[in-house]
């Protein structure tokens, strides 16, 4: 654990703790694509398989169970909850999600570091990480309407991928043999996915103005 991956691990806290905010006060999903929200129910269900059998420390027991809970409960209020659903712009939300699914499937079976079950599902989940905000960022182009606790949303999310590219950096320099190909190039991907988002955010943060997506 160095400074980097906890501030890495806070921030992607925060921006699942701002989005249950703003469901369970405003009751209200508007701007959240529920696409983007079971690609990342996905995600985790298939890095953590090894939460019951492979303890490492309580910390990361702890982590794993809320980002596994959160996501699957995120997805659950915008599909079930009578008040939240209404507010889904299920119109707006439509890009084709699941087509994307099946490339990092085959992605994760051709490229990986060992060929087990748990191994290419893990690499499943990074390759599926680093593009599941796609649907999310095609919305908020569309609607072009951002309220503040989406923004900030986005926002977190974005910066704590780009704060676990600073831990790698780190660990480079100060572990031996500190080498991950696939993690550090899906992340980058990741990373330069939210690069429009950032620039327009700072901006309207910047000349403090409403956050705007060009269409």
């Amino acid at each position: 654990m160095n400074i980097f991956r906890l501030a890495g691990d806070m921030t992607h806290l925060a921006s699942v703790l701002v989005l249950l905010l703003k469901i369970h006060t405003i009751k209200s999903c508007a701007g959240i694509s529920l696409k983007t929200q079971e690609l990342y129910a996905l995600v985790f269900a298939t890095r953590y398989l090894d939460i019951f059998t492979n303890y490492i420390s309580f910390y990361n027991t702890i982590m794993k169970l809320i980002f596994l809970g959160s996501s699957f409960s995120i997805v659950w209020y915008i599909k079930r909850h009578k008040i939240v659903h209404r507010s889904y712009d299920k119109d707006q939300d439509t890009f084709r999600h699941w087509f994307i699914v099946l490339p990092c499937l085959v992605l994760a079976l051709l490229i990986n570091e060992r060929f087990t079950f748990k191994e290419v599902m893990w690499t499943f989940s990074l390759y599926l990480e680093a593009v599941a905000i796609l649907p999310q960022l095609v919305l908020l182009q569309r609607t072009r309407n951002i309220d503040n606790l989406t923004g900030q949303y986005v926002f977190l999310l974005g910066a704590y991928r780009a704060l676990y590219i600073l831990n790698w950096i780190y660990r480079y320099f100060t572990e031996d043999h500190y080498i991950h190909w696939i993690t550090w190039i899906a992340g980058l991907v990741q990373t330069l996915l939210y690069a429009d988002f950032f620039y327009y955010y700072f901006q309207s943060w910047k000349n403090n103005a409403k956050l705007e997506l060009p269409a």
